[in-house]
């Protein structure tokens, strides 16, 4: 009996007879079967569209249903050979600090108006407490991906419209496609319906001049209920054609994230919210950031606003004399921003200081304005309180924990 040269399946010689002919056939083909049994698993799809799988000649399992959005890969250590691996693609995610991880205003505001809050999240209240707050480990929405904040309001006014927003630069973005929103959300107090809805702002001077609203397609609905547990709720749109629009001339167009705009009906309502993303497409995949790093995040956030100084102690500017009364720091941005920035400097008496030449000026405040070309330099100014000799090099330092200096690009 001869054997085949890489498998070795038996083969009958020339000289065997014909009459075993049959016997001969068998063998070989159960030689085959064995083998190609033990090597190869065998996929099928069946009448429900399920994928199923085997490793054996007579084992066939089906594997677990996978989660929307999971794509299919080859995995050498599980029984199947397959397995589901999370959907993980760069800038998939539109929405900077989707994930909370950026506060750089601060961790808890009264909001009774406008409050910029956690960077990118606009509330608009007429009282309600803003916090960030902390996950105890191993308690965060989604497994394996362990976030360490969560945005919380706490709304102390009734029947009252309370209005948070995301503004994504530019309004072209995700036009005319299909997009979905999702993020996690809960109340542990009073739980009220809330409402979602997406919009595009064509910008000062565009057309039309009003919002326009993405439709709506399907998903959680809109109003929904969050209940005391951590739920994902996603929802589908289609983005209006920007064909015909007209966009301003000052480059601040944007769309509209109105996440959690509701009206409450009682005091001390809270809503908690963590891992915000948008996406194209109709089905919300596993979530990441809008950069995929903790630098990035808030790089991508400081093109929009910038923390400067927050206490005492904190060096802002390498600064000299322009004359005897007059000193001139300049500063550079770590990141260049959206537009020219308005400065805010918080005042008080000896809040800043000048150290020059051996000796300090304090000074209580500054008035300043952006290079406007490329928005990454500052130029700080005091007339009023310096003194020196014209030309001598020093730097300005904060010197109060009420020191305070930011630079705003928001939208």
């Amino acid at each position: 009996m001869a054997t085949s040269p890489i498998y070795s399946w038996p083969e009958p010689d020339n000289t065997d007879l014909v009459k075993n002919g049959a016997l001969a056939i068998r063998t070989l083909g159960n030689a085959i079967d064995t083998t190609m049994g033990t090597m190869v698993a065998k996929t099928v799809v069946d009448a429900k569209g399920d994928l199923i799988a085997g490793t054996a000649a007579d084992t066939v399992n089906r594997l677990a249903v996978g989660n929307n959005g999971e794509t299919l890969v080859a995995d050498s250590s599980t029984s199947t050979g397959l397995r589901y691996q999370s959907n993980f693609a760069a800038g998939k995610n539109a929405v900077i600090n989707g994930d909370l991880g950026v506060w750089q205003r601060g961790t808890t505001f009264s909001v009774a108006g406008t409050n910029y809050t956690a960077d990118r999240f606009r509330v608009v209240a007429a009282g309600a407490t803003v916090s960030r707050q902390n996950f105890t480990a191993g308690t965060a929405p989604v497994a394996g991906y362990e976030g360490q904040y969560y945005f919380n309001q706490l709304n102390t006014a009734n029947n009252q419209n309370y209005d948070t927003s995301i503004r994504l630069e530019n309004a072209r973005t995700f036009a005319g496609q299909t997009v979905t929103l999702s993020f996690w959300a809960r109340s542990t107090a009073g739980a009220q319906p809330l409402n979602v809805a997406i919009y595009q702002s064509f910008g000062t001077g565009g057309s039309p001049s009003s919002d326009v609203a993405a439709t709506y397609v399907s998903g959680s609905g809109s109003p929904y209920t969050p209940t005391a547990s951590w739920v994902r709720y996603t929802f589908t749109y289609t983005m209006p054609s920007v064909s015909g629009k007209t966009f301003g001339t000052n480059n601040d167009s944007y769309l509209i994230l109105r996440l959690f705009q509701y009206t409450t009906t009682a005091t001390n309502t809270s809503i908690d919210i963590w891992g915000v993303q948008l996406e194209a497409g109709s089905v919300a995949t596993a979530f990441q950031t809008a950069t995929g790093t903790i630098q990035g995040e808030l790089g991508a956030c400081q093109r929009y606003f910038q923390q400067i100084v927050n206490g005492a102690n904190q060096n802002i500017a390498v600064a000299w004399n322009y004359s005897s009364s007059y000193a001139i720091g300049i500063m550079s941005l770590p990141v260049v921003m959206r537009t020219a920035p308005t400065i805010a400097v918080t005042s008080g008496t000896d809040y800043y200081t000048f150290e020059r030449n051996g000796g300090l000026d304090n000074v209580n405040a500054f008035f300043g304005a952006a290079n406007t070309n490329p928005n990454n330099t500052i130029t700080l100014r005091n007339s009023s309180e310096v003194s020196g000799t014209a030309g001598q090099a020093g730097f300005f330092f904060s010197n109060n924990a009420s020191s305070n200096i930011s630079l705003s690009a928001e939208l």
